[in-house]
């Protein structure tokens, strides 16, 4: 007996070719791994308010544990330039507190009123070779050694995120601490680390700031000179990512009660990052101001 025969009719061509090409699509699809969820994981999410005090606690812890600073403790140098922020930083890098003011040079205080700087014996700026802290070193002895790779670290009095510039204000005729650092950390190929809170972040581009400060205006008021740095900017967003994996943002900003200048910051990730974020925030939380 001779196979019956299926007429050919432009919907059984359809058809055929539905099927050919659900069976390509399907050997294409990449197989799942054993175990793999059918959903992604949920994301968590969490937020605190960092007081100003909190944030340079916070930034300090981050900064330490950033692998091209791990790095330079393992195999070149680490030089800490002075700075309130830095202060925390030194503190981190020594594990001993610092008198608040010793390792301060320039400040920027209320125009009436507020808190006054204790007096305190000035320190050295801490320099760290190959892990080890060397008081012998002056910051001008550890720039002639720096190479390629070593960090130094130096704050800032104005950022800009969106555009990753700092402002630093430049009291010294000579060019102060950035004018002593920078051109040796270009030329040796150094990393400049800058920690920064988002207290600091200011209203437009830091770059036009710059430039009118060393316009030839009449100035009743003298206005000190501002300079320009690029680096790895660390601010509360990088040093929550840094310590505990989690993708942060600025929720808002402001308070009172002691809160005057605090950050909002929530920050997202699986549940297990979220809460060790959570536990980092709570174990600075009640820092002390920097002058009480």
């Amino acid at each position: 007996m001779s196979p019956r025969r299926i007429p050919v009719t432009p919907i059984t061509l359809w058809l055929v070719s539905f099927a050919l090409w659900f069976a390509i699509a399907g050997c294409q699809s990449p197989p799942r791994a054993a175990g793999q969820a059918e959903a992604t994981t949920p994301i968590a999410q969490a937020h605190a308010v960092f007081t100003v005090a909190e944030s340079k606690r916070l930034i300090a812890k981050a900064v330490v544990l950033m692998p091209i600073v791990r790095n330079a403790l393992r195999n070149g140098t680490v030089i800490v330039c002075k700075g309130t922020t830095n202060t925390y930083v030194a503190e981190e890098f020594l594990g001993r507190e610092i008198p608040h003011g010793a390792y301060v040079i320039g400040r920027v205080l209320p125009e009436k009123g507020g808190s006054v700087m204790p007096p305190v014996e000035p320190v050295p700026e801490v320099v760290l070779v190959k892990g080890r802290h060397r008081p012998d070193l002056t910051i001008e002895h550890a720039l002639e050694q720096l190479g390629p790779g070593d960090v130094v670290i130096k704050g800032g009095n104005a950022l800009d995120y969106a555009n990753k510039v700092v402002g630093v204000w430049i009291g010294s005729p000579t060019g102060g601490t950035v004018g002593k650092i920078m051109p040796i950390i270009a030329a040796r190929k150094a990393h400049l680390v800058i920690p920064i809170g988002l207290e600091k972040q200011v209203a437009g581009d830091v770059r036009d700031i710059a430039a009118k400060t060393t316009e030839p205006v009449d100035s009743p008021a003298k206005l000190p000179r501002m300079r320009l740095l690029t680096g790895h900017i660390v601010t509360e967003i990088e040093a929550l990512n840094i310590l505990a994996g989690v993708d942060a943002f600025q929720a808002s900003a402001g308070g009172v009660g002691g809160a005057e200048g605090a950050v909002w910051m929530a920050w997202r990730g699986p549940r297990e990052n979220v809460e060790k974020a959570r536990r980092i925030a709570e174990s600075i939380h009640g820092e002390e101001p920097f002058i009480p």
